[in-house]
């Protein structure tokens, strides 16, 4: 078997999930769903099959490399860090994580890129998802992980299923986030999966279609990676300038919408991007009236509620559908159908220069 580099990308913020998640201790550093955080969930989904995955490399924002360290110390062997100095989309992380791989591994080896945030049930499931796609990413496909949908999802893009080839399929297009009626649509017709942000491909197929395609941001994350340097703790810190240089855009758009080597791959394996306090709420074991409750939290008279406390309790009584997080030195009260706007609240909290954002 094939064994894959998992480069996995823990750089983005998750602040949909404030007041628990905020720029400087982001998403992937909690524990959202159990004891352990994401960023070590995903890591151990790797472990347990040593059959299909090397050990596994992390990109992370150069503040985070202190805590994300700290999460990893009981490891015998830590992955590799790659540090960005500031965040410029997934783009130029797919970029220097391939031209890593092709000098520091070989040109021809395979890597899975991959979210450090997401939720995904059966590990088992999820490597068997990958396998499958191997041959396809050997013979030279991009291979996105299509996840298959369970509910008429308007927060996330879809992907279009062309033509079987073995065990994957053709991308025949790519899809924006839907509005209701057509992801009801897409559910109903069977041939589209969500986008789930999983990419394998061999790390000189990248390469030459990101050089094809987006050769600004291919020149400037290889300039940066060349330019690194590393860190007293032995990360390694990308040059600034250079990767400030590269335009900042997400490898679906910079790439995959745009090259014709692209393949599907199904995932069934229990995912979630747990992205909302309402999908935390989906993804979370409830009590007899449907509620989640996490840390110092009594429930009277109420159902269908997140309520999560990391200190002081919260008490609720008589509501229903609504989201109360207590975090840090911030309480945050949401109908559980309205907690994408939060980002309206981050957005704010940044206008108004707010250290609560931080």
């Amino acid at each position: 078997m094939t064994q894959i580099i998992p480069a996995i990308m823990s750089g983005g913020a998750g602040t949909r999930l404030w007041p628990l998640a905020r720029v400087a201790n982001p998403k992937q550093l909690h524990a959202l769903m159990g004891e352990r955080t994401m960023l070590r969930e995903t890591l151990e989904r790797f472990s347990s099959a040593p059959d299909v995955f090397q050990p596994s490399m992390i990109v992370c924002a150069e503040g985070h490399e202190t805590i994300v360290r700290e999460q990893l110390a009981d490891m015998d062997e830590p992955p590799r860090l790659i540090l960005e100095p500031m965040g410029r989309n997934t783009a130029a992380c797919a970029a220097v994580v391939a031209y890593w791989v092709a000098a520091e591994a070989a040109p021809d080896s395979l890597v899975l890129l991959a979210p450090a945030d997401h939720l995904v049930s059966s590990a088992a499931a999820f490597a068997d998802a990958v396998r499958r796609a191997i041959p396809a990413a050997r013979d030279g496909r991009l291979v996105s992980l299509g996840v298959r949908p369970t509910h008429p999802e308007t927060g996330y893009g879809y992907i279009r299923l062309g033509e079987p080839i073995g065990d994957v399929f053709e991308a025949a297009q790519f899809v924006e986030k839907p509005d209701r009626a057509t992801a009801e649509r897409y559910l109903a017709h069977g041939g589209y999966l969500w986008n789930g942000g999983y990419f394998l491909f061999r790390a000189d197929r990248m390469i030459a279609e990101m050089e094809r395609h987006a050769p600004e941001i291919a020149a400037r994350a290889r300039e940066a990676l060349e330019r690194g340097a590393p860190t007293a703790a032995g990360g390694l810190l990308l040059n600034a300038e250079a990767f400030a240089a590269a335009p900042s855009d997400s490898v679906d758009y910079a790439v995959m919408e745009k090259t014709d080597q692209i393949a599907v791959a199904p995932l069934d394996a229990g995912w979630s991007d747990v992205g909302s306090w309402a999908s935390v709420w989906d993804a979370s074991a409830k009590d007899e009236d449907g509620n989640v409750l996490i840390g110092d939290a009594l429930a009277i008279g109420s159902s269908d509620c997140l309520i999560r406390s990391d200190s002081r309790l919260i008490a609720a009584v008589g509501v229903k559908d609504l989201v109360i997080v207590a975090a840090g030195d911030a309480v945050l009260v949401v109908p559980r159908g309205l907690t994408q706007d939060v980002k309206k609240i981050v957005n704010r909290l940044a206008d108004l220069k707010r250290h609560e954002l931080l």
